[in-house]
């Protein structure tokens, strides 16, 4: 079922007032949390960029400047660590991490990250 929920979002490009990316088709690369595929990561993007994340061991702690991030769980289970808070999360947790919140995925899980405004990767700042 998740193949298909995310079959809509396969990379086609910018087109006029919309955009599409499939994810299947992005590259992942390494990231604090694990590997990622990032969709609408280019420089006439300011906006926002949308993320699947596969956390496969824990992520190490970090924090954005000017990010604020949205993850949305789609599967596995583990916490988070919010500012030194463990939070439990699981399939269909939302989590709403502001700038300046040190924050760390633990467990193996699957993940939708969206950055707001688009993830730039210089404001990723570690202790």
């Amino acid at each position: 079922m998740l193949d298909r929920a995310v079959e809509w979002v396969a990379a086609k490009g910018f087109a006029g007032g919309y955009h599409v990316a499939h994810l299947a088709d992005i590259d992942a690369v390494p990231c604090p949390c694990g590997m990622s595929r990032r969709a609408f990561l280019s420089p006439e993007n300011k906006l926002a960029t949308l993320h699947m994340v596969d956390i496969t061991e824990d992520a190490r702690t970090h924090y954005h400047k000017k990010l604020t991030e949205i993850y949305l769980v789609l599967e596995g289970s583990g916490h988070m660590e919010l500012n030194g808070e463990r939070v439990p999360v699981g399939p269909l947790t939302t989590i709403f991490i502001e700038p300046g919140c040190r924050h760390r995925a633990v467990g193996k899980m699957r993940i939708v990250n969206i950055p707001i405004p688009a993830f730039d990767p210089h404001d990723e700042w570690f202790d």
